[in-house]
């Protein structure tokens, strides 16, 4: 009897253990109204955040660099959650100006800019 109860107390305390690893804090997700930076990258462009190609930059009067960027301070407008499991952020100017003169707002990958580092949250 005492076996019994033993295997019992063991496989009810095993099924408690493996339910509480899949517990996920969703610390992760992105909220209207979060402050994030802009930076600079290592590559010459920004592969998820959707910035103009740098020839349409030039043509619009601006210079042919993404450097006006860097450092920027963004706000997270709205938050697009898609079926693929992405997530998609709509980012516009924490002092309200405009992206290279002409572009009110850009969209990014959220999860994937920031795991590139092109894109930091502000604590």
């Amino acid at each position: 009897m005492k076996k019994i109860l033993l295997i019992l107390l063991l496989v009810t305390g095993y099924s408690y253990a493996n339910d509480l690893n899949t517990v996920s804090f969703d610390n992760d997700k992105p909220k209207v109204g979060d402050v994030l930076v802009i930076n600079a990258t290592s590559n010459t462009k920004y592969n998820h955040i959707s910035f103009p190609k740098l020839n349409t930059i030039v043509k619009r009067g601006g210079l042919a660099n993404y450097k006006t960027v860097h450092g920027q301070k963004v706000i997270i407008k709205k938050v697009i959650d898609n079926n693929d499991g992405s997530t998609t952020v709509v980012l516009v100017s924490k002092d309200k100006t405009k992206f290279f003169g002409f572009l009110k707002s850009v969209k990014a990958n959220y999860h994937k800019s920031v795991d590139s580092g092109e894109l930091s949250k502000i604590n």
